[in-house]
């Protein structure tokens, strides 16, 4: 018997950890099947940086659920966001901090959601509740995803919430958050080495609002104008993608961690749908979208919304 723990397609550092974290968990409370945490798509580099500091292997990279008896998902609910044929699968438990979307279950499940900054803060709620000792290692990966989802604190969907959690995850890991968290964040803007189509495939979402179909693609950097020097040629990988997807918008967002302000490469024939949301003028498929970090609070509604 197998059980698959999977976060979100094209993974960020919150989706990579829950799914070991709560592998580790489900071990604890007993599940005596073979539980293999999953990914469904490449690292990135803070995720790299992360699993070297802590020496913890990486998920294993999967394309399908098929073999698994039965799954779990992790930092997701959506079936647009997970496995091709998640829909066939048995889910027997999610653990998540989005809004529940595009999501069905044929029998019943345990469901464990909260609208806080990290599923890591949520999955150190129920090592607690199940008075399950958490260790170093998994403390500091879970305080590291914490600190990821956050930007260390400063993005909107912080809570205080988080922050108790992650101090008290930084005294079992033996860990200064700040120092910490600052290398571990730096060392996931550094983009020089991927092509147009891997940025904007770093971290992306796919969304269906009123009858209109978009894609959010986001990338962390200290020097949004450097991610902007191959600005025609993420242009054309966008313009691409819109044409195979049926894409109505495609927003490629850069955000600046130091000075929490984000500028958007907008294509698609819904553009002016970001012009409308935020009250701006989109100058040459640039839009600035000040004081704006978080895709999931600050930009999924409100084109959600004006779409």
């Amino acid at each position: 018997m197998k059980t698959f723990i999977i976060g979100h397609k094209s993974p960020d550092t919150d989706s990579i950890m829950s799914a070991l974290v709560m592998a580790n968990l489900e071990k604890n409370l007993g599940n005596t099947n073979e539980i293999i945490p999953c990914r469904l798509g490449n690292l990135n580099k803070e995720t790299e940086y992360i699993l070297n500091y802590f020496k913890v292997e990486a998920p294993k990279l999967i394309d399908s659920v098929k073999g698994a008896d039965e799954v779990i998902l992790v930092d997701h609910n959506s079936f647009l966001e997970s496995a091709p044929d998640i829909a066939d699968a048995k889910i027997s438990k999610v653990v998540d901090h989005h809004r529940i979307s595009n999501f069905q279950t044929k029998e019943p499940l345990f469901y464990m959601a909260e609208p806080i900054g990290s599923t890591c803060t949520i999955l150190y709620e129920l090592y607690r509740m199940n008075n399950i000792t958490i260790d170093k290692t998994y403390a500091g990966l879970m305080l590291s995803a914490i600190i990821s989802d956050s930007l260390l604190f400063k993005s909107p969907t912080c809570t205080p919430k988080d922050i108790k959690v992650a101090e008290e995850l930084a005294k079992i890991a033996d860990i200064d958050i700040n120092t910490y968290g600052l290398e571990m964040l730096k060392a996931g803007t550094d983009l020089s080495s991927f092509s147009a189509s891997e940025l904007i495939s770093i971290d992306s979402k796919e969304f269906n609002a009123n009858g209109a179909k978009f894609q959010i693609s986001q990338v962390n950097t200290v020097d949004i104008d450097s991610v902007l020097k191959n600005k025609s040629e993420i242009e054309m990988v966008m313009n691409n993608l819109i044409s195979e997807n049926g894409l109505d918008l495609f927003m490629f967002v850069i955000t600046d961690i130091l000075n929490c302000n984000s500028k958007a490469i907008v294509l698609g024939n819904k553009a002016s749908v970001v012009e409308k949301a935020y009250n701006i003028a989109i100058d040459d498929n640039i839009a600035f979208l000040s004081g704006v970090v978080s895709r999931k609070k600050q930009i999924v509604p409100l084109i959600t919304e004006n779409i």
